[in-house]
This record gives structure tokens, sequence and C-alpha cells, in this order.
């Protein structure tokens, strides 16, 4: 337990700087003990300074930490579930009922022409469609959950839709004009800094509604770990907690994808990165931990993708897999071993 409270604190420590790198870091670079004043309200140098952390970097990181954290524990929840460690937050296919419904507005607005495509196409749209897309997936799987008692059967049916949307949007984009295609790409691409703080408090309010329902799950997924049949032995209503993992893993990728996009890697790979660090399998320890992974790690994927002292800034999507991937694949290396 003694070991758990540094790795928990040393998380936290870490978390924090990271932070504040990323805070400091983009096209204008910001001292650190500048950045602390401008959070505590204190005297900045510079008034741009404070302009750009209060408004600008300062929403992007915390949208990162929401992002990383909601990402990985919808990861922890699905691998739990369907005890596949290839699961990730989009297996249930609400990524690609989110991606339909951008595509339907950005690709299909054509269709309607003039001041109605204009219309379509703005921020608070893309949102909307895309957290109705989702919404749609989550009720049809919803449904299956309550009709269906094999869980990789609803694995099964979660892909299936997912190639099904994905399959819609191929049809929809060799049809579109390359303008509008291009956009389509962009929005696939994720974001991190187009968020206000409206925006961000709604996210956090998702957010922390997919926490409290995982937390509600926690002693139902140790319980698992010994298979269904176990866990119905120890009293385990198996449809309740199926809709409360599935709904919780909904609130948080849902709205995720929403309001930053698609986003890869990090649902997939942060619990087992966490797996390695700390070797338990209880759900007590492992839920915070990955909630403090995968904010860290979206910290520092964001931070390398503002490509210090430029004004470009790399996709998001792209820095997930580009940087985490080969860490991952040199832990399981090193551990020969998966664990799960």
């Amino acid at each position: 337990m003694k070991n758990l409270t540094t790795y928990l604190w040393l998380g936290i420590f870490i978390l924090i700087l990271a932070t504040l790198l990323n805070i400091s870091l983009g096209s204008v670079s910001i001292p650190l003990d500048e950045i602390v004043k401008s959070i505590f309200h204190l005297e900045v140098s510079k008034e741009s300074w404070q302009y750009i952390i209060l408004e600008y970097r300062l929403p992007k990181a915390f949208t990162a930490i929401l992002v990383g954290s909601g990402l990985a524990l919808s990861g922890l929840l699905m691998q739990t579930l369907f005890r596949n460690p290839l699961a990730g937050p989009y297996v249930l296919g609400l990524s690609s009922g989110a991606s339909l419904g951008v595509a339907l507005v950005i690709m299909g607005s054509s269709l309607f022409g003039g001041i109605a495509a204009g219309l379509f196409l703005s921020k608070w749209t893309l949102v909307i469609a895309s957290s109705i897309g989702s919404f749609l997936v989550l009720l049809a799987i919803l449904g299956a959950s309550f009709k269906i008692k094999d869980t990789m059967a609803l694995l099964i049916i979660g892909l299936m839709f997912a190639s099904l949307t994905s399959a819609v949007v191929s049809v929809l984009s060799y049809f579109s004009p390359s303008q509008q295609l291009q956009q389509y790409i962009f929005w696939s691409f994720g974001s991190l800094g187009n968020l206000s703080w409206a925006e961000v408090g709604i996210l956090f309010l998702f957010w922390l509604s997919g926490i409290i329902l995982s937390i509600f799950c926690i002693k139902n997924l140790n319980s698992l770990l010994l298979g269904e049949q176990y866990a119905k032995s120890l009293g385990t209503n198996l449809k309740q907690n199926r809709f409360l993992v599935i709904f919780a893993t909904s609130l948080l990728a849902g709205s995720i994808t929403a309001f930053a996009g698609p986003i890869a890697f990090i649902g997939l790979a942060v619990p087992h990165l966490v797996r390695q660090i700390i070797p338990s399998s209880n759900h007590l320890v492992l839920v915070p931990a990955v909630i403090l992974g995968g904010a860290i790690l979206m910290l520092i994927c964001d931070s390398i993708a503002q490509i210090p002292g430029s004004e470009l800034t790399l996709p998001i999507n792209a820095i997930t897999s580009i940087i985490g991937a080969p860490v991952v694949i040199w832990l399981l290396v090193r551990k020969k071993k998966l664990m799960f």
C-alpha cells in the first residue's frame, strides 16, 4: 500500500509538471514563473502573456487532461468487460457513429447549398452531429445488451456497427468535393485547442458523470476478472453491470469525440502501460492510476505536437500513435508478458 501511495503522489507531481510544460510551450515561449503568476491572478510582465495563458493555453491543457484521462479509463472499462486486451474506448462503434454524424453534416451539406450549408458547418453543429451519431449507436448497443447474454457477441455487434458506419462515410467521401473532404479529414485529426471555457465546462460535466459511474462499477469489474460465471456466483447482476460500464464508456468517449474529435491510441495503450508499471489487477488501484496516466500522456503528446517555437501544430491523433506505440512495444518486449 505504501508503494501505491508513492506511485499516486509521483503521478500527481508529474501531472503538474506536464501541465506547466504544456502551457509554457507554443509559438510564444512563456517562462514558468509567469505562468504561475497568471494562474493565481498576480501581475504578469506582459499583458499578452496573461491573455494567451488564460484564454488559450490553460483551456487546452484542461482539455488534454479530460481527454487523456477519459479515454484511458474508457479503455480500461472495455478491456475488463470484454476480457480482451485489444479492446478500446471506440470498440462499440461510438467513434464511427460520431464520424458518420460529422460526415453527413460536412460532406452532405452541399445538398442544401448557400446559407444552409454555412449554418450546417458551424462549430456547434459539428459537436451536435457528432453527439447524435454516438448516441444513436449507443442506443443500438444498449438495446442489444439487454437481449444478448454473450459479451463477446456484443463486442462483435459493436465492430459491425463500426464497419457499417465507416462504409457510409467512405461512400460520402467518394462523392464529395475536395474542399469538403479536406475539412472532414482535418476534423478526423483531432484537436485540443479549439474549446472555450464554457465548452470545457460542458465536457467536464460529461467526464465527471462517466468517472462517477465507473467508480460504482469497481467492485463488479474486479469480480469479472475471474469470469462471468464467478461474478454471477458472487451476486453480480451481469446485465446491470454491463449497462453501467457501456453507459459510462459512452459518456466519456462520446463526449470527448464530440468536442475533440476521434483520438486514437490513448484508450488502448494507457491501461497496458499502467499495468506494466503497477503490477495490480485491483480496479480500486487501476482506475485512479489510469486516469493519471492518460492525462500525463496526452499532455506530453500535445506538448510535442505544438512544435515549440513554431506556429505549426501537428495533428494530435498522429502524435499519440507515433510517440506512444513504440513505448508500449518496448515495454511489452522488455516484460515479455502482457499483464491482464
